[in-house]
This record gives C-alpha cells, sequence and structure tokens, in this order.
C-alpha cells in the first residue's frame, strides 16, 4: 500500500519542486531508511551509517574511473561496503559488546575513515586509475548511463525517476524483509535479546545480517549520491552527516519504514531551504527541532499522525451510535 501511495506522488513532485532536489532527497531518504531498518526494528544503534555512505560513493567513484561500466561500478561500490560492514558487524557482535560500546566503536569507524581519507592527497594514495585527492575529494568520474551505451548519460528528470523508483524498490524489499520470519525474529531480538537466544536462534549471525543489510542500502544511497553530486569528498565521512541522518529518524519515528523517509525528505528540505538565507543558522534550526519532537513526540512524527488517523476514525462509529440513540428518543 505504501509503494503503490508512492507511486503517484513520486511522480506529482516534480510539478512542486526541482527534480535536482527531489533526487538528493530520494537519496536521503534511502539513507535514512538504511539506520531506520537496523535501529528500529533490529535494535542496533548504529553511528556507521555515514562511513557506508560514504564507501559507497568513493567506491562507485574508483570503480567507475577503473572500470568505465557504471553498472559494475554501482555493484562494486554495494558489495564492497556490505563486505566491510559484514567484517566490522561481526566483531562487535560476536565480541558480544554492548549497545553503548557498538554505537562509540561505529562512531569511532566513520570519524577514522574521514581522517584517512582527508590525508591522501599525494601519488601514493592511488587505487588503479583514481587518486583519492585527500580533502578536494575525487571529481570528473563517469557517472551513470544506460548498460551498454556510455554516451546516453542518466541525468536530470531520467536520475530524480531512477532514484524514486530505486527508493520505491527499497522499500518493497525491506516490507518484504520485516515479513519474513528472519525479520519478525529480528524484531524479537530487539525486544528481548536473551529470550530470542534461548529459544535457540543465533542472535548473534542475524544482527551481523541485518547490520550488512542496512549496510548495502546505505552503500547505494551512497552510489546514487556520487553521481547526483559528480564528486565525492571526505565530508560524506563527517560527524555533521553521522548526526543528521539519527535526526531524520528521530523526528520521522525510527520504528516505523516511512517514518525515516518523511523525516529525511522532510528535514533534508527545509535545510535546503534555510541554506538560501544567512540570517538563521539552520544547524540552530534542527537542533531546536530535535528536542521539540523528543519532548513532544517522542515516538516521532509518522507514529503521531498515525494515533491520531486512528483515534479519528474510531470516534466515527460513536457519533453513529450517538445520533442512532437521539433519534430514537
Amino acid at each position: 500500500m505504501m509503494a503503490a501511495a508512492a507511486v503517484p506522488i513520486a511522480l506529482l513532485l516534480p510539478y512542486v519542486i526541482d527534480t535536482y532536489t527531489l533526487t538528493v532527497l530520494a537519496i536521503y531518504a534511502m539513507l535514512a531508511l538504511s539506520l531506520g531498518l537496523v535501529w528500529g526494528y533490529g535494535g542496533i544503534l548504529c553511528f556507521g551509517q555515514a562511513a557506508f555512505f560514504g564507501l559507497g560513493a568513493y567506491g562507485y567513484a574508483v570503480g567507475a574511473i577503473n572500470i568505465g561500466e557504471s553498472t559494475i561500478a554501482m555493484v562494486v561500490a554495494v558489495a564492497a561496503s556490505a563486505a566491510f560492514a559484514a567484517i566490522l558487524g561481526a566483531m562487535m557482535f560476536y565480541g558480544r559488546l554492548g549497545d553503548v560500546y557498538l554505537a562509540i566503536i561505529t562512531l569511532v569507524v566513520t570519524l577514522i575513515l574521514y581522517r584517512f581519507m582527508s590525508s591522501t592527497a599525494g601519488d601514493a594514495y592511488v587505487i588503479g586509475k583514481a587518486r583519492l585527492g585527500g580533502f578536494n575529494g575525487i571529481p570528473g568520474f563517469p557517472t551513470l548511463h544506460v548498460p551498454g551505451d556510455p554516451s546516453a548519460y542518466i541525468w536530470g528528470d531520467a536520475l530524480y525517476y531512477l532514484c524514486a523508483a530505486i527508493l520505491v524498490l527499497v522499500l518493497i524489499l525491506v516490507k518484504l524483509l520485516l515479513s519474513s520470519g528472519f525479520g519478525r525474529i529480528a524484531v524479537g531480538i530487539r525486544e528481548n535479546e536473551t529470550r530470542m537466544s534461548l529459544l535457540g536462534y543465533d542472535v548473534r549471525a542475524r544482527k551481523t545480517l541485518l547490520f550488512t543489510i542496512g549496510a548495502a542500502v546505505a552503500a547505494l544511497a551512497g552510489a546514487l549520491f556520487a553521481n547526483w553530486g559528480e564528486i565525492v569528498t571526505p565530508r560524506l565521512f563527517g560527524l555533521t552527516q553521522s548526526a543528521e541522518i539519527i535526526i531524520w529518524c528521530i523526528v520521522g519515528g525510527f520504528g516505523t519504514r516511512l517514518g525515516p523517509v518523511l523525516g529525511a525528505a522532510s528535514m533534508g528540505y527545509l535545510k535546503f531551504l534555510l541554506g538560501q538565507q544567512s540570517l538563521i543558522d539552520n544547524t540552530l534550526v534542527m537542533g531546536l527541532i530535535l528536542i521539540l519532537v523528543v519532548l513532544f513526540l517522542p515516538r516521532g512524527l509518522v507514529p503521531a499522525l498515525a494515533g491520531l488517523w486512528d483515534a479519528a476514525w474510531q470516534r466515527v462509529p460513536a457519533r453513529r451510535v450517538q445520533r442512532r440513540r437521539r433519534d430514537l428518543v
């Protein structure tokens, strides 16, 4: 139902907002959904989604320069980031780290990648034909094109519709995953890890797999972002990027599939609007919104709206009963 409603919305939005902005909002929504899956349904608070996002972007840039085929570069970027996440997740979960230490380690990994990528200027930091470029990053790599036709670039409106279609596809796949036995067990692990372990489930393996899937979605968003911006820099691994992803999920409602998507799209668009003026610091506005949401809507915007909707529908039968009683009197 959600995916069916998303199709007409994606088709109508270009009449209101330009596709250049909508493309990055769709990418941000996909990135937030990756954390919403890991945190909201798996109970894994991860500060490392920015790391996988950046690795996906850098992986695509390096792959596109060396391979020349954008489709293969996308696959390589997602696969490499997922493999890194699988190794990192196995080390953390099989090492029986607590939630606080897990969050700290993922944050430290993100900061290490930021510092490393910022110091890769020079001829020594080359992967095949691609220079990492240090703080300046990697510009000028081949962007997405139609498979088999390198001259048919996917850009502008076409890139937006592609990103929107991929976002809808990811939403469908996440729904299928959560509806499966694996998804129900993941939610059970979130609620009571000890009980699920006593029931015979390999908690560490399932958390590692869910962590890897979330990283793959974040890497896919990073690869698409590289095509949108046509440059990748170490800022993708920045602390600000990591914090924004968490804010998107909290504002939208990280216990739902739609919450992170709407949170990322709305907050991202608000940031875009605030960036067009210099009177108010956008960071101050974002922080104020986060505080207000935590105080008055602790479950997030989407669960609050869903609660209001349910309450409104529950009142309808009651009103009808009262009218019938009045008629009888």
